[in-house]
């Protein structure tokens, strides 16, 4: 019995306990915010033992954005369990508005938090210190043509390849031809038989192309190193005309030679006009009788005069002047189209834009793809990487160390100035008096800037933190700028000044170019990102 007694004692205190009360409290960070201003929504949870809790994956607040959830934290205390979860949250209207209750399941029950009521304020804006402006009319958007240019350059450049391929081709075949009429008659004709060696002729067609290139070539022979008309004559034509010249002494050539071209014309004509094929190995046969014709012609040809010999001589000196011509105009040819094609290829990489300014020296590129230097200016050291080094400045005194080195309206000024006039310190000072300093050292700033002669400063600030992480402030915008007295044209810039608030020494760093630079805000960068204060020597 006193066993069964406290089995139900047990029973019920574990009941007890896994049904604790669960306490859920539901507080803001503020109750009134501006519009655009972050809210945090805390739930936080208590029970004397850790319950299940699943929030909603998604979560709705009414009108309120959800900018992050942030994670649960527990906490556990002595016999106690308590649970956050946060909510950052954003409105964008302004009015009271309502952040609904939260359902939240605990221990498979369904609670819900308290909703929250919600000031939101307008933003109030003071048009003495900043003053309001018309909305600007609408601008149209340039067109890009860039992605069309590079497919453009890129179809260029096959288009190059695939005609410079063709044209080489071409050019080695004329050449080829070229190099072959540059032979005398005799070399010529054997190179052709020679070429016709190679051939087997098995229909009457090709034994008509066969026969055609062979009489062909020993007529040309002829034409070329006698007095006939080879070319244009019949076979008896051509056969009456040489028995002529040997009749007359001016070829002396033998009669077996005479009956062997006979029967090779012979043979062509029965081929071509007749369409007769002839028997296997005629052809053959017949190729080396002309060679032999050509052979023994050569041979009875009569010794060139010395007058013909220095014709020979002044035509082979024009060739190879021709012909050396020819290697230069091929030679300048081919760097051009080499030129264009590696251009057509960078372009194509690159941009035109880039390419181009680089090759027409586009002064902020010229500086940005420079050799880049870092070095130490001033005390405390400043460490910052420039384009180029920067020279101690003719204005700078005992007090005051200027270093600078551009132009602010043709590339890009880097201005660094060391103050070291006595400043009065106050560590005891307030937050009020804290702003005012800073406010004074931007006042000084611009004051600073109106003294080079800017003009319609607009200026915007933040907090930049350095390479070795000094928080200084910075402040940016836009000016107006003459590039010389002597000129009433004024060149939109945009401007950087980094102060570094230090009590022994007020440091200013300057970085002045033209608005519209394509590279300013890439050399801007580059060195913002390298700006160190060396606090250890």
């Amino acid at each position: 019995m006193k066993e069964l007694v406290s089995i139900v004692i047990f029973f019920c205190c574990t009941l007890g306990w896994s049904q604790s009360p669960v306490e859920i409290r539901t507080a803001v960070d503020r109750d009134s915010i501006k519009i655009g201003e972050q809210i945090n929504l805390t739930l936080q949870l208590e029970a004397d033992s850790l319950p299940r809790l699943i929030f909603q994956e998604k979560p709705s607040f009414g009108t309120f954005e959800l900018l992050e959830a942030y994670p649960l934290d527990t906490l556990v205390g002595p016999n106690r369990y308590v649970l956050t979860q946060t909510y950052a949250l954003i409105h964008f209207d302004s009015g009271q508005h309502k952040i609904p209750a939260q359902p939240i399941k605990v221990n498979q029950k369904i609670v819900l938090s308290d909703s929250v009521l919600i000031d939101v304020a307008t933003v109030v804006v003071d048009t003495l210190k900043q003053p309001l402006y018309d909305i600007k009319p609408i601008q149209e958007a340039k067109k890009s043509y860039t992605g069309f240019i590079q497919n453009l350059l890129l179809l260029a450049l096959i288009l190059g390849l695939l005609l410079g391929a063709y044209f080489y081709w071409k050019k080695r075949q004329q050449k080829k031809l070229e190099e072959e009429e540059e032979l005398p008659p005799f070399d010529r004709a054997l190179l052709a038989l020679k070429a016709l060696e190679e051939e087997k002729p098995e229909v009457q067609e090709e034994y008509k192309q066969y026969y055609s290139r062979l009489t062909d070539v020993v007529r040309r022979y002829l034409e070329e190193e006698t007095t006939i008309s080879a070319l244009e004559s019949t076979t008896d034509e051509l056969l009456l005309k040489l028995e002529l010249l040997k009749e007359s002494g001016t070829l002396v050539l033998e009669q077996q030679t005479l009956t062997n071209l006979k029967k090779v014309l012979q043979n062509a004509d029965l081929v071509k006009f007749a369409r007769s094929a002839p028997e296997h190995g005629v052809a053959h046969s017949d190729r080396k009788l002309v060679e032999e014709v050509v052979k023994e012609t050569q041979d009875a040809l009569p010794e060139p005069t010395e007058e013909e010999l220095a014709q020979t001589l002044a035509y082979k000196k024009e060739l190879a002047l021709k012909q050396r011509k020819e290697k230069i105009r091929i030679a300048l040819y081919s760097g051009l189209g080499l030129g264009v094609i590696s251009l057509a290829l960078v372009i194509g990489i690159y941009g035109f834009t880039p390419v181009k300014d680089t090759l027409l020296g586009y002064p902020t590129k010229v500086l940005l793809d420079g050799d880049w230097l870092k070095s130490q200016y001033g005390s405390p050291p400043i460490a910052l990487k420039t384009p180029e080094v920067l020279k101690r400045d003719e204005a700078s005194t005992k007090s005051l160390k200027i270093y600078k080195s551009g132009d602010p309206t043709e590339s890009f000024e880097v201005r660094l100035e060391f103050d070291y006039t006595p400043k009065p310190s106050n560590p005891e000072a307030t937050d009020e008096e804290k702003e005012e300093a800073i406010r004074a050292l931007m006042n000084d700033a611009i004051a600073a800037l109106e003294a080079t002669g800017a003009k319609n400063i607009l200026v915007q600030n933040d907090v930049f933190t350095t390479l070795d992480g000094t928080d200084t402030l910075r402040m940016f915008g836009t000016l107006d700028l003459k590039e010389n007295e002597q000129e009433e044209e004024y060149t939109r810039c945009r401007f950087v000044c980094l102060l570094f608030p230090f009590q022994e020494v007020g440091i200013r760093l300057d970085m002045i170019y033209p608005r519209d630079d394509r590279y300013g805000d890439t050399i801007e960068k580059e060195i913002l990102n390298s700006i160190e204060v060396i606090k250890e020597l």
